[in-house]
């Protein structure tokens, strides 16, 4: 199982590392992911959750 987030779905992305005299190697970007304890339906559930989501309340922690 990969690590994206359980709400908006983002994950690892892919790309280039450029250097200063145009050197092109592979890299990757990951999100800030958080595997907290969030309300799903009626029962607390552990998932990962992206800091974009927790911050703009997209979820709701269960403490």
């Amino acid at each position: 199982m990969s690590k994206v987030c359980k709400i908006c779905g983002k994950g690892k992305q892919t790309g280039y590392k450029v250097s200063h005299s145009n050197i092109k190697s592979k890299r990757s970007w990951s999100p800030n992911l958080q595997k907290i304890k969030i309300i799903m339906g009626k029962a607390p559930k552990r998932v990962y959750v992206c800091t974009r989501c927790l911050r703009s309340g997209k979820v709701q922690r269960a403490y």
